[in-house]
């Protein structure tokens, strides 16, 4: 029996329910410990959509190589849960195109920095000390963070180093992906901000990441997307450095 996209958004979305919040770990597969009752499909899904910040269920099917009915069955028990949610789009002439997103309870599931308790100590800093003070305590931060990404980064080419950094915030939770633009150039994708708190309240999280890649790669490098912005990665774009004569 084939599967009708549309027909799906025609019944209610269920009501949302509580996601439940992973133990630590990596960050190429959800843990076990995060969705006990899943299936490593259901996790697949979630990782996509995280990925691709939304997608149908054709494209869908075809990333997992199974039926659209059977990403259906797989969607509609996260949909209950309130993972995930739907999107019905209208694109001219034709019938509408149903599109699946993650809902906001499911973001619990990926990797976090302990943003409460971070947002907590910069707004007793900014209270105490003032905003630059909360800008002066992030740099601090990132210095220490420098320092590691240095180390492992020390002798290495230029792309060798660019990989480097894109391995070590896969580790860190940011789910990187990494592509060559242009001529010597990268593309650095990051699908999971888990500073997401704190970069929503305080911007200066954002600028002191880009000053740290610049500063790790000695390389120009410029952030043309931004999760806190309302975009679904945070997307940097990497060039070496021009030398003046």
């Amino acid at each position: 029996m084939a599967i009708d996209e549309v027909s799906m958004s025609r019944s209610a979305p269920p009501a949302e329910a509580q996601a439940r919040r992973p133990e630590e770990g990596g960050v190429d597969v959800l843990p076990e410990s995060a969705l006990p009752s899943f299936s490593s499909t259901k996790r697949e899904i979630l990782l996509i959509l995280k990925r691709e910040g939304e997608a149908d269920l054709r494209k869908l099917a075809a990333a997992l190589s199974i039926s659209r009915m059977a990403v259906y069955r797989h969607v509609k028990e996260l949909e209950a849960k309130g993972l995930i949610v739907r999107e019905v789009r209208r694109t001219g002439v034709g019938r509408p195109k149903m599109l699946l997103k993650l809902a906001p309870a499911s973001l619990d599931m990926f990797p976090k920095a302990y943003a409460e308790f971070t947002c907590a100590a910069l707004d007793f800093i900014e209270e105490k000390l003032g905003r630059k003070a909360v800008e002066e305590a992030l740099r601090r931060r990132q210095k220490s963070v420098a320092e590691v990404y240095r180390v492992a980064t020390q002798g290495k080419s230029f792309g060798e180093k660019v990989a480097t950094l894109a391995d070590l915030r896969e580790k860190d939770g940011y789910m990187a992906e990494l592509h060559r633009s242009g001529k010597g150039g990268f593309e650095l994708l990051e699908h999971n901000c888990p500073v997401l708190a704190i970069a929503e309240k305080y911007w200066e999280a954002c600028k002191v990441e880009t000053e740290l890649f610049r500063n790790v790669l000695d390389a120009d490098v410029e952030a043309t997307h931004r999760v806190v912005a309302g975009s679904h990665v945070c997307r940097f774009m990497i060039k070496p450095r021009s030398r003046r004569s």
